[in-house]
Formats: C-alpha cells, structure tokens, sequence
C-alpha cells in the first residue's frame, strides 16, 4: 500500500464515481446517506492444532499479518473444554479487522488477485448473506494471497472472510458486491 496523502484505493475511487450512481438508480435512493457501503472487513484463522503446539498460532497470525496488511490479534479460548482438551486463556486463533483504504484494498486484492488463484474456481457462493447485508465466505488455503511464500509455509490453513457492509437487506449488499465484480455463482 502507498504512503502518499492523495493516493485513493482503486475500489473505493469506483464507489465514489461509479458504484453510488449505479446504487441510487437501482433501488431509488432519494438521500445520499441511504446508499449501502461498506463498513468493515474481518479474517479470521483457526488453528486447531494449537492444542498441541502453540507456536503455530504465531505463525498464523504473522502471516495473517502479511495478508491483512495490518497486526493481527492472537484469540483465546473462553471456556476450558476437556473433550478438546483445550484451557481457558489457550491461544486458538487469530483475527484482524480492516476499515478505510486498507479494507479497499485487501477486497481488491481478494476480487482480482487471491480468488482467481483457487483451484476449480467457479465463482463464490450467492446466498452466503446473513439476512442484515454482510457476506460471509471461506477459502480453504491461505497460500492463494501472493504475500504468502509458498516455500516458507509449514501448515496450509483455512481462514474465514466477513465483509460487513451498511445496507439494510441481502439484495443491497449483493448489488453492492456485484458493482465492485464480486465473482458471484451464476
């Protein structure tokens, strides 16, 4: 990402010019403030084999780290749970949430970069929306982001997507997606 004052994010100067139009005519917004954006970004790692070695939830959440473009928070357990063998406090897992240019950028990244990298890729799914406008998606392996060195990984792990966006039913938030070329199922 640029360190330049009057850089803007190639996806958020498209909201701005292109995608807020498209939005108003398509629903007839008549307030500028009615029009759905989006809000926020979550990853999010599990890392299940942290029961038996914590060292790989570091691991995780460095490149996390690299993939977010920002530190990434270490999760714990809340509850000891003895058929996991997992302890109160036990680092699981790691998160980062994304506002501003760096959520811009990583949906770029995400959109035209990471995603077209999956194996049989056929577009994601549609109806991963949670009722409220945010989407929810999953990628079995972290290694399609270019900032992860195939080389160095030890462990291909899963991570989880949530893009919180302000529109007030699934239907804004999928058009919203679609305008920034979300691959969508047909």
């Amino acid at each position: 990402m640029m360190t330049d004052a009057t850089y803007t994010p190639r996806l958020k100067s498209l909201y701005e010019t292109k995608v807020k139009a498209a939005l108003k005519e398509e629903f007839g917004y008549t307030n500028v403030m009615q029009l759905p954006k989006l809000d926020k970004i979550v990853l999010n790692m599990g890392v299940g084999e942290a029961v038996k070695d914590t060292k790989k939830v570091k691991q995780a959440s460095e490149e996390l780290s690299k993939i977010a473009g920002q530190k990434a928070v270490v999760t714990h357990a809340k509850k000891s749970i003895a058929g996991f063998r997992v302890r109160e406090e036990m680092p699981l897992g790691t998160k980062v949430t994304l506002r501003g240019d760096r959520m811009y950028e990583f949906l770029d990244r995400l959109i035209n970069v990471a995603l077209p990298r999956v194996r049989d890729f056929r577009g994601v799914k549609g109806t991963s929306f949670d009722g409220r406008g945010n989407y929810a998606m999953g990628l079995k392996e972290h290694i399609v982001f270019p900032e992860i060195d195939f080389d160095k990984v030890d462990e291909i792990l899963g991570m989880d997507i949530i893009i919180c966006t302000t529109a007030k039913t699934d239907a804004e938030a999928k058009a919203l997606l679609k305008q920034f070329n979300m691959p969508f199922m047909a």
